[in-house]
């Protein structure tokens, strides 16, 4: 779907008028800034060290970290999923469950009538769906090891609910996802603008399970959404 800007040169020339100078159309570049401190977090760190990071981190922000490999994954999954008592799994329409082998457990899971896979042609039906569910299931496109934190590129088939609703949360992070910060998840999505792709009208920015410190500054975890999330590393993809 193609977007369109409305009223963009009427805003620029607001904001020109009270900065009191005539409105720059040309010869604007980006300044080249005398420190960047933020390029410098785990700067040169190994996969292994970024991984590592996340374990830590994982600590802080209350998530169960979960390491295997992709042949293990199947059943790193079904024991997470137990973990937080089976019931009703919302997942993605996500090609990945495939490529990594999980086709098997979800069709025990539909068996069962415990699946439901977000499906864009039943609509309103994936929401109701998704605040009944017991466990969400998604993908991490990217992951910050700084802050242990999942990103997600919502579509059609991937709906932000799944991540939201659910009483508990489970991100499969491949290991090739993890990079040091927000500055590098900012810097592959501005690519990806460059390049002319089409990206997701919706990324979420993920941190563990639902939290808040609103009163008084005492953290409260599991508030507004999931109230328990595992992230699950393919530490061979």
């Amino acid at each position: 779907m193609n977007g369109s800007i409305q009223n963009r040169d009427n805003f620029l020339d607001n904001i020109a008028a009270n900065l009191k100078r005539s409105r720059r159309t040309s010869g604007v570049v980006k300044p080249q800034w005398k420190h960047a401190p933020q390029h410098e977090v785990y700067r040169n760190y190994s996969p292994d060290q970024l991984k590592k990071e996340l374990e830590n981190h994982c600590e802080r922000i209350h998530t169960r970290y979960v390491e295997t490999s992709s042949q293990h994954l199947p059943a790193a999954l079904e024991e997470a999923v137990a973990n937080y008592g089976n019931g009703l799994v919302c997942t993605w329409n996500d090609p990945r469950f495939s490529e990594y082998g999980l086709n098997p457990l979800m069709e025990k899971w539909e068996t069962n009538r415990n699946l439901h896979v977000w499906n864009s042609v039943k609509g309103d039906e994936n929401i109701t769906l998704a605040e009944q569910a017991n466990v969400g299931i998604t993908f991490s496109d990217l992951t910050l090891a700084e802050s242990g934190t999942v990103v997600l590129f919502s579509s059609a088939a991937k709906g932000r609910a799944v991540s939201l609703l659910p009483a508990t949360y489970i991100a499969i992070i491949p290991q090739s996802s993890i990079v040091p910060r927000m500055t590098q998840a900012a810097e592959m999505i501005h690519e990806k603008v460059e390049r002319g792709e089409t990206i997701a009208s919706c990324i979420n920015f993920i941190t563990g399970p639902s939290n808040s410190a609103d009163i008084e500054m005492n953290l409260v975890v599991g508030v507004h959404g999931p109230i328990q999330a595992t992230y699950i590393v393919v530490n061979d993809r």
